[in-house]
């Protein structure tokens, strides 16, 4: 089986992208434990407990591996990206979070492209599906595929489409011969780095400091939000895009029509965010990413979105929340009035 045999069954099940690399140990893997030696992955234990061993080498979740089948998944949608909405009083989800958890549907077209795999091979292969939630330096390994080079915003871009895709990979015992990576095309452009409002990128580009990233400090934080960076996270209350739409890659970048990835509801008012009960949180996201935040610390989001747009309107919803049983909430919605010029 060959490389271009793959990509033509993958895009059978649904997949843009598709390539082939060698499952060995990556390059980018020391790269890797420097980064989380230099504490860039915060509170993301994940990333730093002895699962960052074992991304070390795609065997060690599939001893029998010979190769890493790698795929990408369009999610980008016809709607405006964040630096073209001019509504203070709206909230930004990131767009990978509108519609329906990519696990499942990235999931589903792995699955389907294993069965394929299999009956080719008459069943004498082993495998494992990864969908970003396995120990494994995935963006590496899709470069080595030839999806995409990794950009100076950390995201994997694909010189034709950009960078909304999703990623997974199938590990295989099947000896496939390997793709080759793709030249850098980011060049001197320093777009994503002059955007990010918490210059979570290095000034050289490559590197994320991932505690200032508001997409870590709007899910992965469970704690209280750094004030240093809370105006700064501006109407942002699940994710951020910015890097990514301010990518020249982007400017052209193709849509998706899959139904899975439809907006629940596009940038949705922050006053009537800020009035969600519990269990219509639960309601409105279920199924989706946003839920990774929990209630408690989607809140909190709204919250300081409210205090960083800091619109009169505010006060009112702020007030209430700064009511709030739940400390995390309530210190929030006492940061948001200050700003209003309420008591903090």
């Amino acid at each position: 089986m060959t490389a271009s045999e793959i990509r033509e069954l993958a895009r059978a099940c649904g997949f843009e992208l598709a390539g082939v690399a060698a499952a060995e140990p990556s390059a980018d893997r020391a790269r890797y434990h420097q980064w989380t030696e230099a504490g860039f992955a915060g509170e993301m234990r994940y990333l730093t407990d002895r699962r960052a061993q074992v991304r070390d080498d795609p065997r060690n979740l599939l001893p029998s591996a010979r190769s890493v089948i790698c795929v990408g998944k369009l999610y980008n949608t016809p709607l405006p990206y964040s630096t073209d909405l001019d509504d203070d009083a709206r909230a930004w989800i990131s767009r990978y979070a509108w519609g329906d958890d990519y696990h499942h549907t990235v999931r589903r077209g792995l699955e389907r492209l294993d069965g394929m795999l299999r009956e080719r091979a008459s069943g004498l292969c082993e495998s494992k599906l990864c969908v970003d939630t396995a120990p494994l330096l995935e963006r590496s390994y899709a470069r080595a595929a030839g999806l995409g080079w990794i950009g100076k915003n950390t995201c994997l871009i694909n010189q034709d489409g950009g960078s909304w895709f999703f990623l997974g990979e199938i590990l295989t015992s099947l000896q496939i011969a390997p793709d080759a990576p793709p030249p850098d095309r980011c060049g001197t452009c320093t777009r994503c780095i002059d955007a990010c409002p918490t210059a979570a990128i290095d000034p050289r580009g490559y590197a994320l400091d991932a505690r200032r990233c508001i997409s870590y400090l709007t899910i992965e934080l469970r704690s209280a939000v750094p004030e240093e960076w809370r105006a700064a996270v501006g109407g942002h209350v699940f994710g951020c895009d910015i890097c990514q739409d301010v990518c020249p890659w982007n400017r052209r970048a193709p849509v998706t029509d899959d139904a899975a990835f439809v907006p629940r509801e596009f940038a949705p008012p922050l006053e009537r965010l800020a009035a969600i009960e519990e269990e219509q949180f639960r309601v409105i996201f279920r199924g989706a990413p946003v839920t990774r935040a929990t209630y408690s610390g989607f809140l909190r989001n709204v919250a300081v979105a409210m205090g960083a747009r800091c619109r009169e309107e505010f006060r009112a919803p702020l007030e209430k929340l700064a009511e709030s049983q739940d400390e995390l909430v309530a210190h929030h919605a006492r940061w948001a009035l200050a700003q209003l010029g309420g008591p903090g």
